[in-house]
């Protein structure tokens, strides 16, 4: 794929990206070191909330336990509106009425479901969703200060088997993850997307953003509203498309900024566009 290319204009120093077909999980087009290990930040997220998933269909925990601050749930962490501070344990809202977005929440989550497996939730996540994907460069590192917010490490090839699973999964049920990336939870919340400003409504899944007809994004103006995916500080990205029957996976080694704001949606336009022949 030629626009995948258009990487090499990017001001960074290293970066890797992947198109993966839903129908079928074949890799459409590579471009860069699919092997190298990047830091995720919050494209650790959608890891976190896979891992959390596996944990309901296991019975180890339930979407409406218990978790987080006083009436929050596993449900309200996940779609970041449990009230918690974005990178602090300090409530700022009653659970189900703003969408805040929430490292501390995540964090939360994991400590929840570790205490319910009765296994550290890295562990946890390695054994329910990075072994059984073949995703053997990818890590949750447990000294980060927020491990399940923002502390995965992974590498392009590892988030393309990730983003063949969003599309066809093998280790959920086909209903929870349409659950967690085409329903909204907590309809009509507004909230900040952050580095894209206050969005009304801000729609998120469970531990998935869902583009809808937010503006300004960091998709592209010609994704479909049903688009999901995540985006991290550290200059990464993925965004599964379900009209077009694709996903992307982009990773880079320089902190997200106006250039990634103005590059990753001309970047998605073109990969659509060349998909679309």
């Amino acid at each position: 794929m030629q626009s995948l290319r258009m990487i090499e204009d990017w001001p960074v120093e290293t970066a890797a990206v992947a198109v993966v077909r839903g129908a079928d999980g074949a890799l459409l087009g590579a471009h860069g070191p699919q092997h190298h290990r990047f830091q995720l930040a919050s494209v650790t997220k959608p890891l976190t909330a896979y891992a959390a998933l596996v944990a309901v269909e296991e019975g180890v925990f339930e979407l409406d336990d218990p978790a987080g601050p006083t009436g929050s749930t596993v449900r309200h962490l996940l779609s970041h509106t449990s009230g918690l501070a974005f990178d602090e344990n300090r409530v700022m809202a009653q659970p189900g009425t703003r969408r805040l977005y929430s490292n501390a929440g995540f964090d939360a989550l994991a400590e929840a479901l570790a205490k319910a497996a009765g296994i550290p939730f890295e562990r946890y996540a390695a054994e329910a969703v990075f072994q059984p994907l073949g995703m053997t460069g990818t890590t949750i590192e447990a000294v980060h200060r927020t491990p399940a917010g923002a502390g995965g490490v992974s590498t392009a090839a590892d988030l393309a088997r990730f983003a063949a699973e969003l599309q066809a999964p093998r280790l959920l049920h086909p209903s929870t993850l349409a659950t967690a990336t085409r329903e909204v939870a907590f309809p009509g919340l507004t909230g900040v997307l952050p580095g894209f400003g206050y969005q009304r409504p801000n729609d998120w899944g469970l531990g998935f953003e869902i583009r809808d007809h937010k503006a300004p994004h960091w998709t592209g103006a010609t994704s479909s509203p049903e688009t999901f995916g995540h985006f991290g500080q550290s200059g990464t990205f993925l965004w599964v498309d379900p009209a077009a029957g694709v996903a992307c996976v982009a990773l880079a080694d320089r902190d997200f900024g106006p250039w990634a704001a103005e590059a990753w949606p001309v970047f998605t336009d073109a990969v659509l566009a060349e998909l679309r022949g």
